[in-house]
């Protein structure tokens, strides 16, 4: 039966206690993580969030009553014990923080029994993670899964400090909004006093917090629960949180100086790495061209090269029919792995199909430095060692080539590269490495709609250069959008927005909406830019993917406290699930199976 804490006091956490309390009289409290009869002697182990307490019984101490509560304890229990700490009669723990103490009992309380755990609560888990998602509360006593739940919040508490000492103000905005279709999926909420209209939860505080500019609030910022209805992976979730921050009276610069001191800060005081600043920039152009992509790791270098002025008159046909069609012909160096066996090198151009590569073209350079390649009887000696030093490959060097337009090269070897660098173990979550990612498209083609959309979305400033370009080449049009980029891993992106009249109709324009259609689904805020708007520019971090790589783990679900599965599903609550009629009849709703 549980007992009542009536009377005591927790005195500290398991682990506020070291050898400097020896002497002490204490109480502690928590679960019991494992308990050891020795006979006459009961050793158990004691959890918090804090960490891992070894507490003593000894029927002398505890009394008859007491040894027999202890000899009753089983695995997630929750006790009370009060007790003297000691210095640890047995060896030292030096796995433990509290390894050099133990805590004498004299008094045990029992406030909770529990069960048998359908899994044990242990670092990194073996166990299922559909079983331990579904007890997710049980999952959650896992001291690696509270460390990152501590990091996360240590890092919204220093993100808020910084933000407030910088000048910025703290404002919630709406969570039920009005659907803007131009992005990603949005979740519906239906309106019981509006029937048949529907509210939609926020992708992004995006419109308001532009709002917030143009009511002068000059500089806004909000840890921001946003949604979004489409499919999951490892880094994404249907509900997630952002650090929204809007700036006025700022240009590019501006804002990535402030989020610079604010990375340095939050990664020096929560993990204790020093990022040196400025943070190393790049176009978005120069990204593709280097990386095959928006958001190169560049933890490793395996850059592409373009060899097109090569190899544009050899006699590989793969090679020049690219060309001829005004592909590219690019390649990348794996140094030392010359030696690849033949079964991983066909893996490898598997792999690249499934990024639209037709195949794969390779080169070995031998240690004797002849050469062993999948198209080399297609090309003469002089064209392989030029190809070779444009590759500036040496001897037990690897080289890879794709040929086809730039938008599949690109694909194809920007995966590869980091196919690669999986494989070969180059990926060190020791290191971080921040870029910034600059210059990206305005626009882009969208083939469903038939029409140009916002790469970013609608109200993203131009380069002020290629303004001219919005009537006569809208996709050669860059934006003054940044995005800024760990590990791989896009953490944040952002944009200086289009305040004035005549640029925000003419973007509008660009993306096929009437004048009707822009004012129907933006009204309120071109409305607002009417009444004096100030220059203003922002950015947004996903909060999950940044302590998703500061806890160097490999996926959010692990830094979220109750994460959806791939379905978008929860599979503790069972949501989502059906409801009753009456709910829905006073929504005036109708559910039909899909057909």
């Amino acid at each position: 039966m549980a007992e009542s804490m009536k009377g005591l006091h927790r005195s500290h956490r398991c682990t506020e206690l070291s050898n400097r309390n020896i002497g002490e009289a204490v109480t502690v409290m928590g679960w019991v993580q494992k308990s050891r009869n020795k006979g006459g002697i009961i050793f158990v182990d004691l959890r918090d969030r804090s960490g891992i307490l070894q507490i003593i019984f000894e029927k002398s101490d505890v009394g008859s009553e007491g040894f027999e509560k202890a000899e009753h304890l089983r695995s997630e229990y929750v006790i009370a014990v009060v007790g003297m700490v000691e210095a640890r009669s047995g060896a030292v723990n030096e796995d433990l923080e509290t390894g050099d103490i133990e805590i004498r009992a004299s008094e045990i309380r029992i406030l909770s029994e529990a069960e048998t755990p359908p899994f044990p609560v242990e670092v990194e888990s073996k166990t299922k993670e559909e079983l331990r998602l579904k007890y997710r509360y049980l999952d959650l006593r896992r001291p690696d899964l509270q460390r990152n739940l501590m990091l996360r919040s240590k890092v919204a508490n220093i993100t808020r400090q910084f933000l407030s000492d910088e000048g910025f103000l703290e404002v919630e905005t709406p969570m039920l909004t009005k659907s803007t279709p131009e992005g990603a999926r949005d979740y519906l909420v239906p309106s019981r006093v509006h029937p048949g209209s529907f509210y939609a939860l926020p992708q992004s505080p995006q419109l308001f917090k532009q709002l917030l500019m143009c009511a002068g609030y000059d500089r806004y910022f909000q840890l921001a629960k946003c949604f979004r209805d489409e499919d999951l992976r490892a880094d994404r979730q249907p509900e997630f949180t952002q650090i929204d921050m809007e700036l006025s009276f700022v240009d590019v610069d501006d804002v990535l100086d402030v989020n610079e001191r604010l990375l340095q800060r939050m990664f020096k005081e929560s993990i204790g790495i020093d990022i040196e600043l400025p943070i190393q920039r790049m176009t978005y152009a120069e990204a593709m061209d280097r990386y095959g992509s928006d958001k190169p790791d560049t933890r490793f270098s395996m850059e592409l090269k373009n060899v097109s002025e090569i190899v544009k008159n050899c006699g590989f046909g793969v090679f020049t029919s690219a060309l001829e069609k005004g592909g590219r012909v690019r390649g990348i160096k794996v140094e030392g792995q010359a030696d690849m066996p033949r079964k991983k090198i066909d893996a490898l151009v598997d792999y690249a199909k499934d990024f639209g590569a037709k195949g794969l073209a390779y080169l070995a350079v031998n240690q004797d430095g002849s050469y062993k390649s999948s198209f080399a009887k297609f090309m003469t000696e002089d064209e392989l060692h030029s190809l070779v030093k444009a590759m500036d490959a040496k001897a037990g060097d690897l080289l890879f080539f794709a040929a086809d337009d730039d938008e599949v090269v690109f694909a194809v070897l920007g995966n590869l590269r980091l196919e690669l660098a999986r494989k070969l173990e180059l990926l060190n979550k020791d290191e971080y490495r921040f870029l910034w990612v600059t210059e990206f498209p305005l626009l882009e083609y969208s083939e469903e709609d038939k029409r140009f959309v916002a790469k970013h979305h609608p109200f993203t400033m131009p380069m002020d250069e290629d303004l001219h370009m919005l009537d006569t080449a809208p996709e050669k049009v860059r934006a003054k959008a940044y995005d800024i980029v760990l590990n791989g891993t896009e953490v944040g992106g952002g944009s200086v927005r289009i305040y004035q009249s005549d640029i925000q109709e003419k973007m509008f324009e660009v993306l096929g909406f009437t004048k009707e259609v822009a004012y129907e689904r933006f009204g309120f805020l071109l409305n607002a830019f009417k009444l004096g708007v100030p220059p203003h520019a922002g950015l947004a971090y996903g909060l999950d993917r940044l302590i998703m790589l500061m806890a160097k783990e490999d996926s959010i679900r692990d830094v979220i406290a109750f994460p959806k599965v791939k379905d978008a599903s929860c599979l503790m609550t069972e949501a989502p699930n059906i409801v009753d009629d009456k709910q829905l009849k006073e929504l005036g709703i109708r559910c039909q199976s899909p057909s």
